[in-house]
């Protein structure tokens, strides 16, 4: 993991000097509460400081904002291809192959994944949340590019990002059942889901190899300096922008 002021960033993607990849922090430097280094126009804060915030942290990224791709997340298995700059109003999944393209990902508990095939020279970012690692939406996501690009899912890499890990993520019965044994646990006589680990098993079943998938170990709720918490925070938490794309 490679940290700066105002993002972290994987290892997995290193060798590769065209991909970007980072998720924005919340404790960037002269941000101010209650909302800090937040990257999201529909949490109620001043939208002038969410223009400045992302515009900063593109900067520091080195890409253009206007290259940027962002999408309305509803917790879906929605996948869209980005062939230019735009906003998608009902979707979780973005990918491309167009040098100068970013995908956006809105974050503060969820799960982000961040894939890239060399072959292929494709990237995709997935916003997965309880609703969405139930449906697959990461299995699916795999399976469009491998499909798409005629390429091998053992060619992937990917980078399971920072969101709630699986002690502070605490569910009812109705969730709590809907996941298989190997991702849930009983303690103290409440119910806990491992979102990483599903997400990191499906990317597994998907065929890729362990070798190529950087798990983080920041946990969005425990790490409160650094992260914002919708579970934590409620309506005073501001979002955490994930990003991956291509350089020119």
């Amino acid at each position: 993991m490679t940290n700066s002021s105002y993002f972290v960033k994987p290892k997995i993607f290193d060798k590769y000097a065209e991909v970007v990849c980072a998720v924005s922090v919340k404790s960037a430097p002269s941000s101010k509460p209650p909302f800090f280094f937040n990257q999201s126009f529909t949490v109620g804060d001043n939208p002038e400081n969410v223009r400045n915030n992302r515009s900063e942290l593109f900067k520091q990224l080195g890409i253009d904002g206007k290259s940027v791709t962002f999408q309305n997340q509803t917790h879906s298995t929605n996948i869209n291809y980005v062939a230019e700059p735009c906003y998608y109003k009902n979707s979780d999944a973005l990918y491309t192959d167009i040098k100068g393209m970013y995908l956006g990902i809105s974050l503060a508990d969820c799960i982000p994944i961040f894939l890239y095939s060399p072959k292929a020279n494709a990237v995709a970012g997935i916003h997965s949340g309880w609703k969405g690692t139930r449906s697959k939406i990461l299995t699916k996501a795999v399976e469009i590019l491998s499909e798409k690009y005629s390429v091998s899912s053992s060619d992937f890499l990917s980078y399971i990002g920072p969101g709630i890990s699986a002690e502070n993520f605490e569910v009812g019965r109705d969730v709590f059942e809907q996941f298989g044994d190997e991702v849930k646990f009983i303690k103290d006589n409440k119910l806990y889901v491992d979102l990483k680990k599903d997400n990191y098993l499906q990317l597994i079943n998907s065929g890729l190899k362990k070798e190529n998938i950087e798990v983080t170990e920041y946990c969005t709720f425990r790490d409160k300096e650094l992260f914002h918490s919708y579970r934590r925070d409620k309506d005073l938490s501001g979002r955490m922008l994930g990003v991956i794309g291509l350089r020119d």
